[in-house]
């Protein structure tokens, strides 16, 4: 294991770390690195703001930073905190873009941001033009990608890749079984496995259409009679661009509801860690107790390393 810490004051050294967290989670937050290094003259070992954290294990590149906190604790103990890039999204401006893909809005807010981009697949589905005032860029980038689930039920990870900035399709950042896989008798040290309908769940869609010039509202509904008969109604409501046509809307609804009209399943577990695991990627789960042969989508996950022992919190979702 390597911390390596550049001060830019023109030298790179390594970090005398005595244990450290990374923490990925899979929308709107930047992953966190803390770090504990035990120093005895922390005068001679100065850490600035904004200087670059690196973490590699080998060939893996694990983590690739900068320095937002640091603290010193009884004079031997200091503490880092470094964020990824995403951090830097996390300003509040005014937004017009016209019609793009999410990936072309991304790209553009990244740029105004100065965060490098690196690997962007193309999302396809073309978002209406937005117009927000005193929105976090982070928030604008999410919309785009929860706009283009809805559209196209294709779920895309925005995350940082070791200094660049990348858009993949989670579909493609799958870790296959062969190469790494959880179970109970494979790294798993204790689970709990949860089913829900509080949160994300909807078998009942309102979508409201305002009509400004004409000064008249529309309605468009559509429900699950059988499912609300189960669980009771659990409805949706959004009022919709106003530029968007009958067709569209009607679109939108059937959409929404075949994406939210279910359980959501989740499962939080720990186990010994694995440094391409992170949030956005999937992952195969085997519990044979709970009948799991299939792969869940990691939606957060925390890394913790001390003195050599490598361990991982995760909390998944089947998708």
């Amino acid at each position: 294991m390597e911390v390596l810490l550049d001060n830019r004051m023109g030298e790179v050294v390594e970090m005398p770390v005595s244990k450290f967290e990374w923490k990925t989670e899979r929308i709107g937050k930047a992953s966190v690195l803390d770090v504990s290094l035990i120093i005895k003259n922390p005068l001679e070992f100065p850490i600035n703001s904004g200087a670059i954290v690196r973490v590699e294990d080998g060939d893996a590149k694990i983590f690739y930073g900068f320095v937002f906190d640091s603290k010193i604790i009884n004079g031997a103990e200091v503490v880092v905190k470094a964020y990824d890039q995403l951090r830097y999204l996390m300003y509040n401006d005014t937004f017009v873009i016209p019609a793009s893909t999410a990936s072309a809005a991304i790209k553009k807010i990244a740029s105004m941001a100065k965060v490098k981009v690196g690997a962007f697949e193309d999302t396809g589905y073309v978002v209406p033009g937005i117009a927000e005032d005193d929105k976090q860029a982070f928030d604008i980038c999410t919309k785009y990608l929860d706009s283009t689930l809805i559209a196209t039920n294709q779920n895309f990870v925005l995350f940082d890749d070791f200094g660049e900035l990348s858009l993949k399709n989670i579909n493609n950042m799958a870790i296959r079984a062969d190469e790494f896989f959880i179970g109970e008798d494979s790294l798993l040290f204790d689970f709990e496995y949860k089913k829900s309908i509080d949160s994300e769940t909807y078998n009942r869609v309102k979508l409201v259409h305002i009509d400004k010039k004409a000064g008249k509202k529309e309605r468009y509904e559509i429900q699950d009679s059988a499912n609300i008969a189960k669980w009771g109604q659990l409805q949706y409501f959004q009022i919709v661009n106003e530029n968007m046509t009958p067709a569209q809307i009607k679109d939108l609804a059937e959409r929404i509801i075949k994406l939210k009209n279910k359980e959501t399943k989740t499962l939080e577990i720990n186990c010994l860690g694995h440094w391409k695991v992170r949030a956005g990627r999937m992952v195969y789960l085997l519990i044979e107790k709970l009948g799991i042969q299939e792969y869940f989508m990691v939606d957060e996950c925390k890394h913790s390393w001390n003195e050599g022992v490598h361990t991982m919190s995760l909390k998944l979702k089947v998708i």
